[in-house]
């Protein structure tokens, strides 16, 4: 047994979501001190969302071919900081599209390969993700914290050195991680990837995946101007997003003792249950600050817990050279092409229906992905070959803790 390069790990999540926190609150600011109109705006952000429909799985076919996932991972990191080193000269639009398109199709590219990475130190003990995905959540904060009282000090332009920041903080952790020790899959030979996604229960989890990233669509849009239009001031809205990233801390905590303590389908059933209730308590609940707290509490639920069994269920069903692809995949169908029609649609309901319904629309994708795991996955294990329990693979993902035990 190998040791554990948890901190070496746990460094890339930080930076990793540290540019996250420091981009996503403030770079349509800068945009907007640009004199770029909303619409241009939009368009150049949705490249984020538009790059991780393609990236993550071309870059995670490439890694799978060549089987050198860290040298990948390290490429990505350069060339993203490049790419985003030519905004400090950038100014019109055409250039502007040209940075974003760049630099989203590198930095799309590391984290399902880093997943898989962490997946495979991870052998003899993957209910420990969470311990290492947590400093992600704890980079998210520090960089929101961070940089909004850094442009209360400085001129808005000193946003791009605080992203570059965070990027050369993730190329240092990139040029560190340890390459991981080689596993012989059980079943065999390699596996046709087609096989894997033919599977119902796989088609199934990644229908619900995109249904959970859509689901959040009108939060990561609107969130913020639903508050205000409320009457919350700066301070509340920041300390209610705050408190939702707490909470998904929280849950990554402890979430190893849960998906030890019960089966991987009812910890999904728990946390798109939990979404349907949430969003429907921001659209028509966003009078009574208790409810929303409450709300933002389910957050560790809604992506805390449904991120860490999701991943999992993705590293156990795409074996061997298929998991990079697999998380590639995950990465894809949720966040990009989900995150992207959430966005998107909230954005007409809005402007045709008002918040509420964009919320209840929400809790509508919610449900669905509920129903789907409710009626497409069941607690068996399945042979990642034939689709049929198998009593082999049942022993060892029990014995590593993805369906009732470890």
């Amino acid at each position: 047994m190998h040791a554990l390069p948890y901190w070496r790990l746990s460094g890339y999540y930080f930076f990793y979501f540290a540019f996250i926190g420091a981009f996503s609150p403030y770079f349509g600011l800068y945009l907007q001190s640009l004199s770029f109109s909303a619409w241009d705006i939009g368009f150049l952000m949705s490249q984020m969302q538009l790059m991780r429909l393609f990236a993550p799985y071309a870059w995670g076919a490439f890694a799978d071919r060549t089987a050198s996932r860290v040298s990948v991972v390290r490429i990505a990191a350069v060339l993203g900081l490049l790419a985003f080193l030519g905004f400090f000269a950038a100014r019109g639009f055409a250039a502007m599209l040209a940075g974003m398109a760049l630099l989203a199709f590198f930095w799309s590219a590391a984290l399902p390969l880093v997943e898989t990475l962490t997946f495979d130190h991870l052998r003899e003990d993957p209910a420990r993700y969470s311990r290492i995905r947590l400093w992600g959540s704890i980079g998210f904060i520090v960089a929101v914290m961070g940089t909004g009282l850094l442009l209360d000090a400085v001129p808005l332009v000193g946003l791009l050195w605080a992203i570059a920041g965070t990027l050369l903080g993730l190329l240092a952790c990139a040029m560190v991680l340890p390459q991981a020790p080689a596993h012989r899959s059980a079943e065999g030979g390699p596996v046709p990837i087609g096989a894997i996604v033919g599977q119902p229960r796989v088609r199934a989890l990644f229908a619900a995946c995109f249904a959970m990233s859509a689901a959040h669509g009108a939060l990561y849009v609107f969130y913020s101007i639903h508050l205000a239009e409320h009457g919350y001031d700066t301070l509340v809205v920041g300390s209610l997003w705050s408190l939702g990233v707490i909470a998904e801390i929280v849950v990554f905590w402890f979430i190893g003792g849960i998906l030890r303590r019960f089966a991987l389908r009812g910890v999904l059933l728990a946390s798109f249950a939990a979404a349907v209730l949430r969003f429907l308590i921001i659209g028509w609940g966003v009078g009574n600050p208790g409810l929303l707290i409450f709300a933002q509490l389910l957050h560790g639920l809604t992506f805390g817990a449904y991120h860490a069994a999701a991943i999992a269920a993705v590293n156990r069903w795409f074996p061997g050279r298929c998991q990079a692809r697999g998380q590639a995949l995950y990465s894809a169908v949720s966040f990009g092409a989900g995150g992207l029609a959430g966005g998107l649609l909230s954005g007409w309901t809005w402007g045709n229906w008002g918040a509420e319904a964009s919320f209840t629309l929400s809790s509508v994708f919610a449900l669905a992905g509920l129903c789907l795991v409710a009626l497409r996955i069941d607690d068996a294990p399945l042979d990642p070959v034939s689709g049929t329990p198998s009593s082999r693979v049942a022993e060892r993902v029990w014995r590593q803790g993805f369906v009732d035990g470890k």
